[in-house]
């Protein structure tokens, strides 16, 4: 069976889990949600079986992906996913608010949803755990991932997770999160250490950075990845002072050129 995997991703953990589980199912594409934003119209997936990977983010689904959920049309499909990566909770008002946009936009909802944790990112409220601990997080989630592929290569059936506090962080906070989210890169800024060698601009999976003299500026259409902060070389992406002091974070799955759009 053909399978299709979208994935949105920003510093990598998505991506790992995209390609762990592409590698394992086998005749399985996997589509960057990010080469798709600037296309017109319906996206009709040629594959019997498709998958979602995102992150969460304020208990939802980054904006992007939104977007994305509401133009697919899964009339051939006959088998539906998805798997949402995350450091703290949300995950399953994450998967209801998927499942809610392809039911009422396109009459059909997720056959399976599943959550896995990995190392929160999120650096403008807190660093990334490291050491052991972030060892112990990515050992414990590539077992989930097996699992999730078994279940997954069957075509099964999952019931997706609910939590009253998970839906009500999502009512009280993800509608802000998304008017806002675009012009929230207005918090970053850029420090003289700044070598130009573009890699924000290059990984960045909305485009939101251009170089003008060498440094990094922010076009207001920003996804709130932190993947520039998180993946400068030099550490020269700020968001304050609070920022500065935080542990930074790649998946270790996923190289630099992966994350870069355009490689």
């Amino acid at each position: 069976m053909k399978t299709i995997i979208y994935y949105f991703t920003g510093t990598g953990n998505s991506l790992a889990a995209a390609k762990k589980m592409a590698a394992a199912l086998g005749d399985c594409e996997l589509v960057p949600i990010a080469y798709l934003k600037d296309t017109q119209g319906t996206i009709t997936p040629a594959a019997e079986r498709v998958g979602i990977i995102c992150p969460v983010y304020f208990s939802g689904l980054p904006v992007m992906v939104d977007n994305f959920a509401q133009r697919l049309d899964l009339s051939g499909s006959q088998y539906l996913f998805s798997v949402v990566t995350l450091g703290g909770s949300g995950g399953s008002s994450t998967l209801h608010q998927l499942d809610d946009i392809l039911r009422k936009r396109k009459g059909r909802g997720l056959d399976a949803g599943f959550m896995v944790m990995m190392p929160g990112n999120y650096i403008l409220m807190y660093g990334s755990p490291a050491g052991e601990k972030r060892e112990k997080l990515l050992a414990i989630a590539d077992e989930q991932l097996t699992a999730i592929t078994g279940t997954v290569s069957r075509c099964g059936k999952q019931e997706l997770p609910s939590s009253f506090f998970a839906n009500l962080v999502h009512t009280l906070m993800y509608s802000r999160f998304a008017s806002h989210v675009h012009d929230d890169d207005r918090k970053f800024s850029v420090r003289e250490i700044c070598t130009s060698c573009g890699t924000c601009a290059a990984v960045c999976p909305a485009e939101n950075i251009e170089l003008v003299e060498g440094k990094p500026v922010w076009k207001h259409h920003c996804e709130l990845c932190c993947g520039c902060i998180h993946l400068c070389p030099v550490q020269a992406i700020q968001a304050g002072r609070g920022t500065e002091k935080r542990e930074r974070y790649r998946n270790p799955s996923v190289t630099l050129a992966d994350l870069k759009r355009r490689l």
